[in-house]
């Protein structure tokens, strides 16, 4: 294992085009499904970071802030942007882009941590994450601030 590994290095985007069999009565993007992709997603990150497999432990709050339409590419993008002894902390993003205009529309942001497995299924040491670049170190300070952020507000709203 190395002993550090950048926030680049994880860097993951997957499409999906929103069909018939992930979509509710209303033509929409089924809520499972899009947190299918975005576990897949932040799976695949964390173990281009970790060079080991990982698995979900666990996953923040999640809200809907607008719809993916029938048709439509759900863009799904995660990074690391923190680390424990044997867990990664990752960032994923999801976007609606109308193929025929190009526009695009957040539609969902959630925190996920990940923990690293060793061959013989037990949790091993992850690399240290490096930030090289200012980009990278925005990135990462974004997720922070961001994870922070929704916590509280899901404090605030649930009145913890």
């Amino acid at each position: 294992m190395d002993e550090t590994a950048t926030l680049a290095s994880s860097h993951t985007e997957m499409t999906e085009m929103l069909l018939p069999n992930d979509t509710n009565n209303l033509g929409r993007a089924l809520g499972g499904a899009v947190l299918h992709w975005m576990d897949i997603c932040g799976a695949i990150a964390g173990m281009r970071f970790a060079n080991r497999q990982v698995v979900t432990a666990s996953m923040d709050h999640v809200d809907f802030i607008a719809p993916i339409e029938m048709g439509e590419v759900a863009i799904i993008e995660g990074y690391v942007f923190n680390t424990g002894r044997t867990s990664v902390d990752v960032k994923v993003d999801v976007r609606a882009e109308n193929p025929r205009t190009d526009e695009t529309r957040r539609t969902t942001t959630s925190y996920f941590t990940f923990v690293a497995l060793d061959d013989d299924g037990r949790p091993t040491p992850v690399p240290d994450l490096e930030c090289p670049t200012e980009d990278e170190e925005a990135l990462r300070e974004d997720a922070m601030s961001g994870r922070e952020e929704q916590l509280r507000q899901v404090v605030e709203r649930y009145d913890l």
